[in-house]
């Protein structure tokens, strides 16, 4: 930690430049679903579900995985953006995050085999019959690189065929659009957790034998394409993002050399942040990480760390870095550019002020002047007292 003007300046606060965006701090809002939409469409419980974390400081604030097409959709609650009419709601979030004075992305995701599925609170399996006596929910048809579920009660999905692809291409394409219309600064490409793009990639669910399957180049083929398709679409200016499972952690399954190798592929084709999870390819738990490993705090620190150092493409470290005193040493050892805080947001959206406070980067004389105008000024009114009052 360095001391300037009599403020301690952590790693943690430090700015981070991305083309032509800079964010205030190395802290990100982790994308996490919250299965809430109708129709694709965000709703009030979006505005206030992600103000709270525009007013909580952190310097990038991402949405929830969204989906490129209605069959792209996890469930029927997914957020999306392949209609017109799903950019103004989602602008007016990226408005009230913005002008608090933190960035917002947008992870954009096609599910692929693992679609068509229920809410987690309603199960997270497929949809069945008490979907649809229920809810009105019902399932519709899966596609996958080749023609195998995810597990023994999910529907077989259609092997997509080349003009299949194209339309998938077109489809991120027409939403990478649309969030840059809907003011977004960043767009993240979901390339992991067992969906549509990672299926691609991993040989335990690539069986195709074309060009794109096989070997590791026929297998990331067309990820490859799709992230070229959406970097040419997305402003120059504005950083692209990329979420990958480092590794599969089934057998047969795809292994973090593959993943270093795709590291270094996505940043030649323009990527500028790789985005480090792990698993969700096989199984029947939710989509996310874990890999077959042990999951400890900061698990997979050591895959954005790698990819970082061997692979020379920026990284977010996620997974269970839950103390600030973790956070700032992972930024101030060079292990990752950014750190993405999950279910630590959900139980404190306000962790990067709390964060900034524990590691003494506020200003004593104002320690909340950092936060909301509308809550600092009362906030460090209040402290004035309690100092005159020792």
């Amino acid at each position: 930690m360095e001391v300037l003007d009599g403020m301690v300046m952590t790693h943690l606060f430090s700015p981070l430049r991305l083309r032509e965006l800079t964010l205030r701090n190395r802290i990100a809002i982790s994308p996490m679903c919250t299965y809430s939409a109708k129709e694709g469409v965000a709703n009030d419980f979006h505005v206030a579900h992600y103000g709270r974390f525009g007013f909580g400081g952190a310097g990038l604030v991402m949405l929830e995985a969204t989906a490129t097409a209605p069959e792209g959709r996890i469930s029927h609650g997914d957020l999306g953006l392949w209609d017109d009419a799903q950019i103004e709601p989602l602008a007016r979030i990226a408005s009230l995050v913005k002008a608090q004075g933190g960035a917002v992305g947008i992870q954009l995701c096609h599910a692929g085999r693992k679609a068509a599925r229920q809410r987690p609170w309603h199960g997270n399996g497929p949809l069945g019959e008490e979907d649809l006596q229920q809810r009105g929910e019902t399932r519709w048809p899966l596609v996958s690189p080749s023609a195998i579920a995810f597990g023994p009660d999910y529907d077989t999905p259609s092997a997509l065929d080349e003009q299949d692809m194209a339309t998938v291409t077109q489809q991120f394409v027409d939403a990478v659009q649309r969030a840059h219309v809907a003011g977004f600064d960043v767009v993240e490409l979901h390339l992991a957790h067992g969906f549509l793009l990672h299926s691609f990639m991993s040989p335990s669910t690539n069986h195709r034998e074309d060009a794109f399957g096989g070997d590791f180049a026929g297998r990331h083929r067309f990820p490859l394409q799709v992230v070229a398709a959406a970097r040419k679409a997305w402003p120059a200016e504005r950083p692209l993002f990329t979420r990958v499972s480092a590794l599969d952690g089934v057998d047969a399954g795809r292994t973090f050399d593959e993943t270093l190798a795709f590291a270094r592929e996505l940043g030649k084709v323009g990527v500028d942040v790789i985005d480090c999870s792990s698993g969700g390819i096989g199984g029947h738990s939710a989509s996310t990480a874990g890999g077959g490993g042990p999951r400890g705090y900061g698990f997979q620190v050591p895959y954005a760390e790698r990819i970082r150092r061997e692979a020379g493409v920026a990284s977010m470290a996620v997974g269970l870095i839950t103390e600030p005193d973790l956070a700032n040493s992972v930024i101030a050892e060079g292990r990752a550019d950014l750190i993405a805080i999950g279910r630590q947001a959900l139980v404190n959206p306000n962790w990067p002020l709390h964060a900034e406070a524990s590691l003494g980067h506020n200003d004593p004389a104002a320690p909340f002047h950092n936060w909301p105008e509308q809550y600092g000024w009362w906030l460090n009114g209040r402290q004035k007292i309690i100092n005159a009052m020792r």
